[in-house]
This record gives structure tokens, sequence and C-alpha cells, in this order.
């Protein structure tokens, strides 16, 4: 079966400033596709989900400019101002750009915003509606506080594809289960969300073991099902807790309670799926794999 990685950043300091890296060594300097691409190999990984870092429009381009040299980007998520009154002429001007047919969703640094009821804003759902209308999955970037808000949304706008990313960033090194599971049950009962098995390890304890973040990989399975799940390593911000192999190693334990047919979907169909890889570039490797 085809394997995707449905989760990785890319960036280079002497183009953009990533300000958010500015106290973290382990990131403050450039990751390219080419560091990367060998260890996908290594690990086996057939196609990547590259998602942007920062809010500026002049990312995505670049990202999409990428992708078209680099047929193991399956898909890129992107950025547009979702409150601005122009956000549909904007996802019109990304079709048009050399390589938008990987341009697969859009994604927003909401974990940021000082609002816990930033998404419910009307202008940033009339923008989340535009992306849903051009065809896109809108990746959801949210910390706890933050899923009661995107429980609504999804709730309220049942035509988009909404991805959570990062399993709304559990507090795994305080060990607090709850009111996070309640909130995962709740947006998983929505069946137009899916959920990414990323990030888990980096907001776990300096010394994490998969027993660790095992509980929360539970409430996942059981919540969302393999077929909303899928794999993203958060390559290079996984650097912070371990290499790549281990992350994908690290992920395979965690799943060691489903069947293989069900790690194969959280480890590729399910971003083939929900992402629509199928009709970029990469749906020619696809067809080679037999899948």
């Amino acid at each position: 079966m085809i394997r995707i990685d449905a989760h990785h950043h890319v960036w280079d300091l002497s183009v953009r400033d990533q300000p958010w890296t500015a106290d973290l060594p382990v990131l403050r300097r450039s990751f390219d596709i080419d560091e990367l691409t060998p260890q996908l190999a290594t690990a086996d990984i057939d196609g990547t989900v590259l998602v942007q870092t920062i809010t500026d429009a002049a990312e995505t381009p670049e990202l999409l400019t990428l992708a078209v040299s680099n047929p193991v980007i399956a898909g890129v998520v992107g950025w547009v101002d979702l409150e601005s009154p122009a956000v549909a002429d904007a996802l019109g001007v990304l079709s048009d750009h050399p390589g938008a047919d990987v341009l697969v969703g859009i994604r927003h640094q909401v974990q940021s915003e000082p609002s816990l009821q930033w998404l419910e804003r009307p202008a940033v759902l009339r923008g989340l509606s535009a992306v849903g209308e051009a065809g896109l999955a809108y990746d959801l970037l949210v910390t706890p506080d933050q899923l009661p808000a995107a429980i609504s949304v999804a709730r309220t706008l049942p035509d988009v594809r909404f991805i959570l990313d990062h399993a709304g960033k559990p507090r795994i090194s305080h060990g607090e289960l709850e009111p996070w599971s309640t909130l995962i049950r709740s947006l998983a009962a929505l069946p137009n969300v899916a959920v990414k098995l990323s990030g888990l390890a980096t907001e776990a304890t300096a010394d994490w073991t998969t027993d660790e973040l095992q509980p929360f990989v539970d409430v996942l399975v059981d919540s969302f099902g393999p077929s909303r799940m899928m794999f993203g390593s958060d390559w290079p911000v996984s650097l912070l807790a371990a290499d790549y192999a281990e992350t994908v190693e690290a992920a395979s334990q965690l799943l060691e309670q489903v069947s293989v047919a069900e790690r194969e979907a959280i480890f590729g169909l399910t971003a083939m799926t929900w992402y629509d890889l199928s009709s970029g570039h990469f749906a020619d490797r696809a067809t080679v794999r037999g899948d």
C-alpha cells in the first residue's frame, strides 16, 4: 500500500524568518526537502503532505512551486486570510498557480489567536465556506481550549472537510486526558472531521515513551477509527522529541492494537482519501504501486 506522511514542513530562513523558532535552537535553521527525502525512503514513505508554517500569503505559491519539482510532495496545505472578503479570489489565484493540482488544503495558526472563539467569527465562517467550496480540506490547528469552537464550526459547516492537526495538542506532559478526551469524542462524532496522528511526542515529557502516549492514541483510535486517522511526522518540529525514524517507529508501536489493514489506512489510505491526493501529480505514482 502507498504510505503517506500527512504532515511536515520546510522553511528557508534566508527567504523568510520563522519567529516562533527563536527560542528553539534545534529548529533555528533552514530545513529543505532534500534533507527529508532520504529519510522518507528509509522509512518506506512514498509521499508527503507539505504544510504551511507562517501566516504569509507568499509562502503558499513557493510551496506549490517546490512540489512541481519534487514528486514526493503529494499535497500542499497552504494559507490564505480567512477573514478577508476576497478569500475566494485568493483561492482562485492559487488555483491558477503552477502546482495548483497539489493544493489540497488550507490552514491558519488558530492556536496563536488570543480568542478561544476565533473560528466562530462570521468572517472566518465565510472564509471556511469558501475553502470547502473550492474543494479543499481545512486543517484545524487548535489547543484543547479551542476544541469547543472547532466542534461548533465543524457542526455548522458539514460540507467542509476538517482535519485536526496533532490531535488537538493534548497536554500529555501533564497526563491530562480530560477534558481533551471528552471533547475529542464530540468532535469525532461529526463525520466531516478526521485527525492526524502527529505531534504527540512534542507534547509529552522530555524522556517520553510510547507508554506515555498510548492512552491518548487509544482515545483517537476509539473515537475516529482508522478510516479517519492519518499518520503525520510533523518533521522537523518532531526533532524536538525524536528523529524521523524514531517518530515513524513510535507510530507503528502505538498502533499495534489495530489490524494490518487498519494500520495501512492510517499510514496511507486515509490521507489519500481526505486530501484527495489521487487528483494531483502523485496519482501516477499511486497507480504504479497498485493503489
